[in-house]
């Protein structure tokens, strides 16, 4: 087993425009808000994840300093499967970066831990960088099993991940994400230490250390602040302010604050 990389660990802000935007929004977007955006590269790494058929023209129109990621992978690599994009065929197109198990994929797609473990599995094979979602419903939250399920939802990608360099992990409470309601900063801390705490305890301390977890649900630039200044958070994956300008500012408060 690989472990992570013992370079300096860069902050990550990714974000995830999931099934929005048009090819005026794309290109708008892109050059008057993303490419503009100023941060230091050795500080910080900013992701973009557009709707499959915009992937082209964004990855011909960011600058090279930004990278564009897949939202979602096949779980498998080999069957003929119409509307799928497999991993090999996100690595043949260039990128290096995919999500993988979004809450929405979960609950609408009922994708289960296992599926989700074969898409990091994939995503290994093929050499991409996996953000790797995982988050509890509020019923969890409210029945005090927020451990249980972020455990099981390790647990279950453990077995396929062979390098940790290529592992990101992305805390999302569901009840926070697309709702307004974003996670305390002391909650989202509490949860992104336990993380950290089992990757120490099924990897190692140097994993632990070099991995990064990053949280998303609602995040916006009024809170950025207080949630990347907390100890275990490592930047987020930003939904529905990474459509606007909004976005800029949420990379330059990392920026800020990255080590």
């Amino acid at each position: 087993m690989a472990a992570a990389s013992a370079e300096k660990k860069r902050y990550l802000v990714g974000g995830n425009w999931k099934s929005n935007g048009s090819v005026t929004f794309v290109r708008d977007m892109i050059n008057n808000v993303l490419n503009k955006m100023k941060f230091e590269e050795s500080k910080l790494e900013v992701v973009i994840a557009p709707m499959i058929i915009h992937v082209p023209s964004a990855k011909a129109m960011l600058h090279s300093h930004l990278h564009v990621c897949a939202q979602n992978i096949a779980a498998e690599g080999k069957k003929a499967q119409t509307g799928e994009v497999k991993a090999e065929q996100v690595q043949d197109f260039g990128l290096k970066w995919a999500i993988v198990g979004h809450s929405e994929r979960r609950q609408h797609y009922l994708e289960s831990n296992e599926l989700v473990a074969e898409k990091v599995k994939r995503c290994q094979e093929c050499h991409l960088t996996a953000i790797v979602c995982i988050g509890e419903r509020l019923e969890e939250r409210e029945a005090g099993q927020t451990h249980d399920v972020l455990k099981q939802q390790l647990d279950a990608v453990k077995a396929s991940v062979k390098d940790w360099s290529r592992i990101v992990i992305a805390y999302e409470p569901v009840w926070a994400i697309g709702t307004g309601k974003t996670a305390s900063p002391e909650i989202a801390q509490e949860a992104h230490e336990f993380i950290r705490k089992w990757i120490q305890g099924s990897v190692s301390d140097a994993v632990a250390n070099a991995t990064r977890i990053i949280y998303g649900g609602s995040v916006s630039d009024a809170n950025a602040e207080s949630l990347i200044t907390q100890k275990d958070i490592d930047g987020f994956l930003v939904g529905g302010a990474s459509l606007t300008e909004k976005f800029g500012t949420i990379v330059e408060t990392v920026n800020k604050f990255a080590p």
